[in-house]
């Protein structure tokens, strides 16, 4: 086992002293790792690494007490002095040829090396020979290693120089490139103002849209102005648009938890909520560009158009935008009238609205006594003279009103507000832009009457079948204003309107359309016309009466009161179709319906197969009542936009329909039916009437039509069951055909659980009945305090055009109305329930060419009959009234 040699022999390297003594064996054995028995290129034994011929190297050894061993290592200090390395004799110069031998022969040979540690390596002088002397150190450094990190004061103080001197460019390039917002840039909705509809007395009916009134900052009371900015921005009549101690304060009550005043100032926040392109979002972008436009505009605006912009654009909660809304929504009152304590409220609440609205609804009120206290305190601070005794004088904030939001599409009102917005829209103002315009809108609706009308429904109607509907409207002949309706309790369970939207068959109440035709194209009162029956006309039903009377032959008032089908319908063929329709659709009536019941039905026209509104025929009889002109049906009186200007207004142009002479005939004819025909249980005590009845087939629909010289009236009923696609009767939900069942999603709206299905009224149910009593009760609610009109006298103008001989005089007189005495009140003889006699009846299905046609009974019993004309139609195919989703 060869034996590390001792020092000081030849070929070896002595361990410098500054380093463990064995680190020359193991460098020395580290190098003298060679391939075995591979000769030497340069002819040197395998033994003689270093070239010296005589002396042999150490064997090579691969046993475990040669391995090289781990010492401590080296330590740092002053570099060693070593001894000038001898170089072998025969040996080469490093650099020259021997060293590319050198090289060629590691590229030859398998070598192992040392595992010893890479310093002790390199320290060597060469391949196998002993360890050299070290390489020089680095220059020395004898600072910490902390202080070699940080660079000179100069090279900081210059970093930060064009650091500072690079921000500031961009700060200057931005801020030049940002531009300053134009009115064409305010934000949509920001001047948006709720519109508000009144009633025909004035008063306010409802508020739709944007709960918002723009003021001019005049309006406001300076303490108002001062409390919000002494809550907002105390240094706003002083600063720039921005406010750096605000900044400082924002960011100290962020971090101590006690927010009272934002870092924003009154025109920061007046261009975020006023002007487009500046978003609500907490981002860097958003705020530097926020400063930017606010001093921008700080130059460019005055101080009072900002707090003007401001005042009109900060919510304030309960809904209210700008300080006018609030006033209202608080106190209820104009804003002019605020105090400087509601003004100190108020301005409190502009820091987080709806967390004051929760908080106040819970009736915790710390944090808006808190907040009224700091305002207060503020203000004094602002102007201690003015604002000094607040605190003292009210210690705590005003009194409000009970918020109570309000839905003003509830029970009558939201069908007044419907039927507004209805006609608005007809007339090219949206909804939309009603919630915005900050419109005046005046309508012709009464609230008394309308309430009238529902009582009038309620009282005569109360113990019927619930499936029974009755409809009702009144219009002033004199101008077309829609005074009341009845179209349902309550449009928030029930949006249908029968008086607008209930179109049903109008039966006999059709006939003063063909009265009024008769009496202008020239024929008179006193011509004569047949009452037997049946009537064959070209392409209809023969026509028949359902009793019959002594007399061949009437005259025209005596056929009106009396309701003669076969009279009617022979007046009609003699004026003609189109006439009767040109008059029906100037009074009001729809030309598409009138055509089409002409094209399906014929001369059944003449007795009613056309459908018709409450609303139209209570417009259209008012031809009757005012010199036959018509005034088109309207809710609206005017509308103005948020300036005041009107730029919407009801239409005063009215069309002659009639002559005044034919009008008058007409008016005399129809007080005939209250006086003496089938509407006596409608005649009033104090006042003349004029009027109509109507019930068609089976008691289907049933009408009352009348009018004075001021009220146009109509009221219709008909009946509808809800059924199922089996047939089973369900009840009605408030007033419709329920669509879903429970839980299921079987039935939509398309495909419904239950639809309508018009059926009877009931026996004895006709238009002298139930019509007529609601008719009389609301008329006489609705007329009272009215001055006592009388209607037109006749005229008896036309000539006489007798459709079949005057019969020979009888010891009976013909039954004829006494024009003469027209105001005739009621005969107590003949109740609503039990009415003296009946009007016409007819059903046409108007998908079908399929008619009936009964008359009147003087018994007031009207039921099926056998005979000429009578249908019997699918009750799907009957109008019915729309299923409400």
């Amino acid at each position: 086992m060869p034996q590390a040699p001792q020092s000081g022999e030849s070929g070896w390297g002595e361990a410098p002293p500054s380093r463990r003594p064995e680190a020359a064996y193991e460098q020395t054995g580290a190098m003298s790792a060679q391939p075995y028995n591979e000769p030497d290129p340069r002819g040197n034994p395998r033994g003689n690494p270093r070239g010296n011929p005589h002396q042999p190297g150490p064997a090579p050894s691969h046993g475990p007490s040669h391995a090289p061993q781990p010492g401590p290592s080296p330590q740092p200090g002053p570099p060693p002095e070593h001894e000038p390395r001898r170089r072998a004799p025969g040996s080469r110069r490093r650099g020259s040829g021997g060293e590319q031998d050198a090289t060629r022969s590691r590229s030859n040979q398998e070598t192992m090396v040392s595992d010893g540690p890479r310093r002790a390596r390199r320290s060597g002088g060469g391949p196998g020979g002993p360890a050299g002397p070290p390489g020089p150190p680095p220059p020395g450094d004898d600072r910490p290693k902390w202080r070699r990190f940080i660079p000179s004061w100069k090279i900081v103080v210059a970093s930060f120089v064009v650091l500072a001197a690079g921000i500031f460019g961009m700060i200057a390039v931005a801020y030049a490139n940002t531009p300053v917002p134009t009115q064409s840039q305010v934000q949509e909705g920001v001047k948006d103002q709720e519109s508000i509809i009144y009633d025909v007395h004035g008063k306010e009916l409802a508020r739709l849209g944007t709960k918002r009134v723009l003021l001019e900052l005049k309006q406001v009371p300076r303490a108002v102005q001062d409390a919000v900015i002494a809550a907002e921005n105390d240094t706003f009549r002083e600063d720039a648009g921005i406010s750096f101690s605000g900044m400082v304060r924002s960011l100290y009550s962020t971090v101590s938890g006690e927010q009272v005043q934002g870092a924003s100032t009154i025109t920061q926040q007046m261009a975020r909520a006023y002007y487009d392109g500046l978003s609500q979002e907490r981002t860097i972008q958003r705020k530097v560009k926020e400063i930017f436009v606010a001093v921008k505009l700080n130059k460019q605006l005055d101080k009072e158009t900002i707090l003007e912009q401001y005042l009109n654009t900060i919510y304030f909660g309960r809904g209210a935008y700008g300080i006018g809304a609030a006033a209202d929504a608080f106190f209820n009152k104009k804003v002019e009238k605020l105090t400087p304590e509601q003004g100190a409220y108020l301005a409190g609440r502009i820091q987080n609205p709806d967390a004051f609205d929760q908080a106040e609804k819970a009736g915790k009120l710390g944090s808006t006594e808190f907040r009224y206290d700091y305002v207060i305190g503020q203000m004094a601070k602002l102007d201690p003279q003015a604002y000094g005794g607040l605190a003292a004088k009210t210690p705590t904030a005003p009194k409000r009103i009970k918020y109570k939001p309000k839905d003003y599409f509830q029970g009558l009102r939201g069908y007044m507000v419907e039927a507004v917005l209805n006609e608005l829209e007809s007339r090219r103002i949206s909804r939309e832009d009603v919630d915005k315009g900050g419109f005046k809108i005046y309508s012709t609706l009464d609230p008394k009457l309308m309430r009238a009308a529902k009582a009038a429904v309620h009282q005569h109607t109360g113990s019927l079948n619930p499936e029974i509907n009755a409809m009702l409207a009144a219009v002033n002949p004199t101008n077309g204003r829609i005074l009341a309706f009845y179209g349902g309790d309550d449009y928030s369970k029930d949006a249908w309107n029968d008086a607008f939207l209930s179109q049903k068959q109008a039966a006999s109440a059709f006939k003063p359309y063909v009265l009024a035709a008769w009496l202008d194209v020239g024929y008179s009162l006193r011509s004569w016309v047949p009452t037997k029956g049946p009537v064959k006309l070209p392409g209809t039903t023969p026509i028949d009466n359902d009793h019959s009377m002594k007399a061949s032959a009437v005259d025209v008032v005596a056929a009106t009161a009396n309701s003669i089908n076969t009279a009617y319908a022979k007046m009609g063929e003699k004026v003609g179709l189109d006439k009767v329709i040109d008059i029906a659709s100037k009074a009001g009536l729809s030309e598409a319906r009138l055509k089409d019941a002409e094209s399906r039905h014929h001369f059944l026209i003449t007795i009613g197969s056309s459908q018709v509104t409450a609303v139209e025929q209570a417009g259209g009889y008012s031809i009757f009542a005012n010199g036959g002109k018509h005034f088109d049906n309207h809710v609206i009186i005017q509308v103005k936009d948020r300036s005041g200007k009107v730029m919407l207004t009801e239409d005063k142009t009215a069309t002659q329909v009639i002559s005044p002479e034919a009008a008058a005939d007409a008016a005399t004819a129809l007080q005939a039916v209250v006086k003496s025909g089938t509407g006596r249980s409608a005649a009033l005590y104090d006042r003349p009437t004029g009027g109509k009845t109507g019930t068609n087939n089976e008691n289907k629909e049933a009408w009352y039509v009348g009018f004075t010289p001021q009220i146009s009236t109509a009221v219709g009923m008909f009946r509808q069951e809800c059924r199922t696609k089996g047939g089973k009767v369900v009840k009605p939900v408030n007033d419709t055909c329920p669509w879903a069942r429970g839980k299921s999603k079987k039935y939509t709206p398309q495909n419904p659980y239950s639809s309508a299905f018009e059926v009877t009224l009931g026996e004895g149910f006709q238009g002298a009945t139930y019509p007529a009593a609601i008719w009389r009760t609301f008329m006489t609610e609705a007329t009272k305090g009215q001055k006592v009109i009388p209607l037109p006298t006749r005229a008896d103008t036309g000539i006489s055009e007798d459709l079949v001989p005057k019969p020979e005089p009888t010891s009976t007189p013909t039954p004829t109305a006494d024009p003469e005495n027209p105001d005739q009140g009621p005969d107590e003889s003949c109740g609503f329930v039990d009415p003296c006699d009946e009007d016409s009846n007819v059903s046409v299905d108007p998908n079908e060419n399929d008619f009936s046609d009964d008359s009147d009974e003087d018994n007031g019993f009207l039921g099926d009959r056998d005979g000429a004309g009578q249908a019997t139609l699918p009750e799907s195919s009957r109008p019915g009234r729309r299923e409400q989703q």
